[in-house]
């Protein structure tokens, strides 16, 4: 075996020329593809860490019922027993409290439907940044009797930092719930919608306000980061009584964002077979010039007698070790590659001015980082050497067909 793969590397140099226009264009497909696929998925990752860490969170708790009809009578209770769950499991951060229901606002002659978020100021903070976003006035204290409005409603209301809002709503089991605040702080968000709506108040406020005590809506899930997520679904899920409460995954959060992400790698998967394609035939190409080139040459070979299985192991070696020579010159090249992106992300804040501004509405950073994903690299290496093995089966079916005299006369 060994003889054989030493005379098949032999082969492989005797034209060296084809063999680095084959070993290149196998380089450059690795490259581009890993370089590519690594783009999508770390540009993606980013996105969705920067949805679930402005609001979502990587995973809710809920009262069972509350997913599927969210309403101010399907809440839970709030106790230390919660706090004691995340300092157990490892990588959870911490669990995030919040009581969310709807209300009218008022101020003067304006009014306006609201989403009333209820929060614990400083476990809130370390999980969106909310005070980052804050562009008037102060953050909220944990003890405040006061509320941070987005400055989209506080717009359409006509109204600024230290006015008083008036808030009416229904509360738990039906109770009528009103209540006026002052006014602390206004937020900017990115999304349109969130920027008219959104209203802060601090937790044991919102509770005296909905005339639930102890009660909350959901729990949110904190972790450090993002690939320990099923395992602490899974602690999670083992620790709650199910019949009580629901553990809700991320993906059912945003749906919409990971049918997205799913249809742009559809559309890298198509262009990545197109480039496959491409480079199928340009490799095939060159084993038909190699068994023509060396069609004399097969048959002298199986004339004085060798066996038509041994030539078709050499000739196999040879496209085989073409194969490995340009999938580890690729994926070698794409390490550093990958990983200077990873580090140093694409920066799209330079790039037009409505490109920007779509990050900024979203709340997105506008950078394009690559994922250093083993998996990415391992993936496109077989991709490619599969080819190779399946180009080559073509070379033996040849070979297998060889006539020594015609090859001979040729």
């Amino acid at each position: 075996m060994q003889m054989m793969i030493l005379l098949a590397w032999r082969n492989i140099w005797r034209n060296k020329r084809r063999t680095a226009i084959t070993i290149s264009s196998i380089f450059f497909a690795v490259l581009f593809s890993i370089f590519m696929l690594a783009l999508q998925n770390g540009s993606w990752g980013r996105m969705i860490d920067n949805a679930l860490s402005s609001y979502f969170g990587y995973g809710q708790i809920h009262k069972k019922g509350y997913y599927d009809d969210p309403g101010i009578n399907t809440l839970m209770e709030y106790t230390s027993d919660w706090k004691g769950k995340s300092k157990n499991i490892e990588h959870l951060k911490d669990f995030v409290p919040r009581l969310e229901s709807f209300a009218m606002a008022s101020y003067g002659n304006q009014t306006k439907g609201v989403m009333i978020n209820g929060i614990d100021p400083k476990k809130e903070n370390a999980l969106t940044k909310l005070s980052g976003k804050i562009t008037e006035g102060k953050y909220l204290e944990l003890n405040d009797t006061a509320v941070m409005i987005a400055e989209g409603l506080a717009s359409q209301l006509k109204i600024g930092v230290g006015d008083t809002i008036v808030f009416i709503s229904q509360g738990y089991h039906g109770v009528n719930s009103a209540g006026k605040y002052t006014v602390k702080g206004l937020l900017h968000f990115g999304p349109p919608d969130l920027n008219k709506m959104m209203v802060y108040m601090p937790l044991p406020e919102a509770q005296q306000f909905f005339g639930c005590e102890n009660l909350i809506s959901t729990l949110i899930i904190d972790i450090d980061d993002r690939s320990n997520l099923p395992g602490i679904i899974k602690k999670l899920k083992s620790q709650v009584e199910p019949d009580l409460h629901e553990v809700i995954e991320w993906e059912q959060l945003v749906p919409n964002l990971l049918a997205a992400k799913q249809a742009k790698l559809n559309g890298v998967y198509i262009f990545m077979l197109i480039l496959y394609t491409i480079i199928s035939f340009g490799i095939f190409g060159t084993i038909l010039m190699m068994i023509k080139e060396r069609s004399y040459e097969f048959g002298i070979l199986i004339g004085i007698g060798m066996k038509r299985k041994l030539l078709s192991m050499v000739v196999m070696l040879e496209i085989i070790l073409l194969g490995m020579a340009g999938v580890f010159a690729g994926v070698i090249a794409a390490i550093p590659l990958v990983n200077y992106f990873r580090v140093n992300p694409i920066d799209m804040s330079h790039m037009e001015k409505g490109l920007d501004n779509m990050f900024d509405q979203y709340g997105f950073e506008p950078v394009l980082p690559t994922a250093f994903d083993i998996s990415t690299f391992v993936s496109q290496a077989i991709i490619v050497f599969v080819i190779c093995l399946l180009l080559a089966t073509f070379a033996v079916w040849k070979i297998y067909h060889v006539k020594p005299v015609e090859s001979m006369k040729n």
